[in-house]
């Protein structure tokens, strides 16, 4: 498999983003402690620091915070996003008005912090299923308002992204399944309505179930909270369709299901249950 180009956030995202999180922090008056502390003429310089081994995103939301302080702000990379760190190792250099340097900081790390912490948890997760067909894919379950961008770490630490939204793609789950009254009425709506470019997948939670949307025409396949046996023999029964497994996905069972054959692993764990990556700003204050 061809490996894919570094993802890139698009730049209106990342300055809207930036914007709302600088003035969340900043208020209507400003970094007070900043303005009383710190003369206006003076300058810094900082370097951005891995406290500890991982792999990073979010260098373009630290830059961002800083430019948006102040456009003298210079932000060099010493590292690009996906990379893997180890600790101690230097992330970052930023030189300019140690005012906007001093504002940006917390804004910059949170989302270098946040970000890289999924990236590193994902990392883990791909690096059990190195050797098989499957992917680690991310869900929906992301916090609101920073999807974009826990989507975007996900890809840094080499997993996939499953849908975006609700617009993007159609997933037929049980309730659907429910309301509709049955798996083929629902995949047959579904074709009937959505243009030949948008995906359908629909979601089965056993070999019954399975069977009848092959039958159906699915060509995406979620395949819930079923035994590692059952994924086996559903691989086994496949036809062509995509599979992807989902439920009781964590980084202990991950290896276990990659090895029936599924092509897609999708876990809200590499998003929900990761923690933050230490990461520190150190900072000199020159005339």
């Amino acid at each position: 498999m061809r490996k894919p180009y570094i993802p890139v956030l698009p730049p209106p995202l990342v300055s809207h983003a930036v914007e709302a999180a600088l003035l969340e922090d900043m208020g209507q008056a400003g970094d007070l402690t900043s303005l009383a502390t710190i003369a206006p003429h003076m300058h810094a310089r900082a370097v951005i620091n891995a406290r500890e081994a991982g792999t990073i995103a979010g260098q373009t939301l630290a830059r961002a915070a800083f430019a948006a302080m102040d456009a003298g702000c210079t932000y060099e990379a010493l590292v690009e996003d996906g990379a893997k760190v180890k600790a101690g190792q230097d992330l970052a250099v930023i030189e300019g008005p140690a005012r906007a340097v001093m504002s940006a900081e917390r804004v910059a790390l949170n989302y270098l912090m946040h970000l890289s912490g999924i990236a590193t948890h994902t990392a883990r997760f791909v690096a059990e299923v190195e050797g098989t067909d499957a992917r680690i894919t991310c869900t929906r379950k992301t916090t609101p308002g920073l999807r974009a961008f826990e989507k975007y770490a996900v890809r840094c630490g080499g997993g996939a992204s499953h849908r975006y939204g609700l617009d993007d793609a159609v997933l037929i789950k049980d309730n659907h399944i429910a309301v509709c009254g049955g798996v083929r009425e629902a995949l047959e709506h579904a074709y009937a309505y959505v243009g030949h470019l948008v995906g359908v997948e629909i979601e089965v939670d056993n070999l019954d179930q399975f069977s009848e949307a092959l039958g159906a025409g699915a060509r995406i396949v979620l395949l819930d909270n079923m035994s590692l046996d059952d994924l086996r023999k559903a691989v086994a029964m496949n036809t062509g369709a995509v599979l992807e497994a989902s439920g009781g996905v964590d980084i202990d069972t991950a290896r276990a299901i990659a090895e029936t054959g599924v092509n897609y692993i999708s876990t809200s764990k590499i998003t929900m249950s990761a923690g933050t990556l230490d990461i520190g700003l150190d900072i000199d204050i020159t005339e």
